[in-house]
């Protein structure tokens, strides 16, 4: 059997990613079985974009409960993702074989607080591109207390620099995806720094940096232009990284038109950023797990809306570069590595995330959507940045407005009128042209 290795040209390869290159599309599949498991993938390979194949894992395996995914297959059950360490390393081989190439590498997806055995069989698969971080696979996926998650991510991500093998393995922070909404994108931003910073402390020189597109197409842009400068000054000079955007993680559209509609606007905004690679997400996602059809779908959707005609966006100049370096430099202050810093920052509320009820949190921080669909703080806990505008006052949630804010999008993009777009005014930065995979 000759299986080209799964992180083959992920995703730093001339070949996938570059200046002239089309933006890399990727959706979140994930099936318990190894037949439809590989029938997903060929049909992402075979879809027609520029595609990162994707095996994204099951509940059970997330929390480490590999007896129970071992029983659920011997009794044929199914199962919300690919359980790697029940099937273990051979059969996902044998999946892999032919499939995966250095034009069609293959991320795994796992969501687990403590993924130090998933690691371990995903290396010994061939699959060598993940995804996750202390902080953002903890707070709020799971209950497990931050410092013991940072502690297993410490030993998690020496198995990865350790890793012997023709390419580095690469990891992808999600901490620019924390909650999904309703984190206003200076936390997002901090928060990606960092966890990328953590994983080059720990040896790793091949990284990308997340953001979750959030409510208004300018203060996103902003967000993102401030993600790259943050991120070529605090990683390290040799370190190979790269920008991914994820659609809208919150509650999505309902009508097939809203979710492509918001899915096109992520691929535009994507683009006009200098963003490298897109996660999509689906019509479907509303009501149930995507179809691959689905999935194609959306690949294709994305692919075409970042490839057409240039659109203009102007980002926002609210100075949030300057407030994002002023919480990460907070952050690093506190202790000698990124890791104890993390830790010490939550324990002290110099990092809050917004209506994250996982014990390790204070939960003091609040946040809002203003009058022009801007993501606000309305409270910053112990966090330091800065005083809040006297206006943000008016703005305080109740638990009913709360379940309003939630859908502000998906009512956004279900209405007939167009979504809320960035507020005209006289740019403070020259707008940007979304182009074929433009740079900023």
């Amino acid at each position: 059997m000759t299986t080209a290795p799964a992180h083959a040209g992920f995703p730093q390869a001339p070949n996938l990613i570059g200046p002239s290159r089309p933006l890399v599309v990727q959706t979140r599949m994930g099936f318990h079985d190894i037949p439809s498991m590989r029938r997903g993938l060929t049909a992402v390979r075979d879809s027609g974009t520029t595609a990162v194949g994707t095996i994204t894992l099951d509940s059970f395996t997330r929390t480490n409960q590999h007896d129970r995914a071992r029983r659920a297959l011997e009794r044929g059950e199914s199962l919300n993702g690919y359980p790697i360490v029940a099937h273990g390393a051979e059969r996902t081989r044998e999946l892999l074989d032919g499939v995966v190439s250095a034009g069609f590498p293959v991320q795994m997806r796992h969501g687990s607080a403590k993924p130090f055995d998933i690691f371990r069989v995903m290396l010994d698969s061939g699959v060598t591109a993940t995804e996750g971080g202390p902080v953002s696979y903890c707070l709020p996926y799971s209950r497990v207390p931050l410092e013991e998650a940072t502690a297993e991510w410490s030993r998690s991500c020496d198995l990865l620099a350790s890793h012997d093998g023709d390419h580095p393995v690469h990891l992808e922070t999600f901490g620019g995806c924390l909650l999904g909404q309703l984190c206003p994108p200076e936390l997002l931003v901090a928060l990606s720094v960092l966890e990328a910073r953590f994983f080059t402390d720990h040896g790793l020189r091949s990284v990308s940096l997340s953001y979750a597109q959030q409510t208004h197409a300018g203060q996103d842009a902003e967000a993102l232009m401030a993600l790259r400068t943050l991120a070529s000054r605090y990683l390290p000079a040799d370190t190979a990284w790269h920008v991914v955007l994820y659609t809208y993680m919150g509650v999505y559209p309902h009508t097939p038109q809203g979710a492509l509609r918001l899915l096109a606007d992520s691929a535009v905004l994507a683009t006009a950023t200098g963003c490298e690679r897109l996660i999509v997400k689906t019509v479907a996602e509303s009501v149930r797990i995507p179809t691959v059809a689905e999935n194609i779908q959306a690949l294709r959707h994305a692919a075409s809306a970042a490839a057409g005609p240039p659109t203009t966006l102007t980002p926002d100049d609210s100075g949030l570069l300057e407030r994002t370096q002023r919480l990460i430099d907070a952050v690093l202050d506190l202790e000698p590595t990124t890791g104890r810093a993390l830790v010490t920052a939550f324990k002290r509320g110099v990092l809050d995330v917004p209506y994250c009820l996982h014990p390790d949190n204070m939960n003091r921080a609040r946040a809002n959507i203003d009058r022009t669909g801007r993501l606000i703080w309305t409270a910053t806990g112990r966090m330091p940045l800065g005083p809040l505008p006297a206006r943000n006052a008016d703005h305080q949630v109740t638990a009913a407005g709360l379940l309003g804010l939630l859908a502000h999008v998906q009512r956004s993009y279900d209405t007939p009128a167009e979504p809320p777009r960035a507020t005209p005014r006289a740019p403070a930065h020259k707008p940007l042209e979304t182009a074929r995979h433009a740079h900023v």
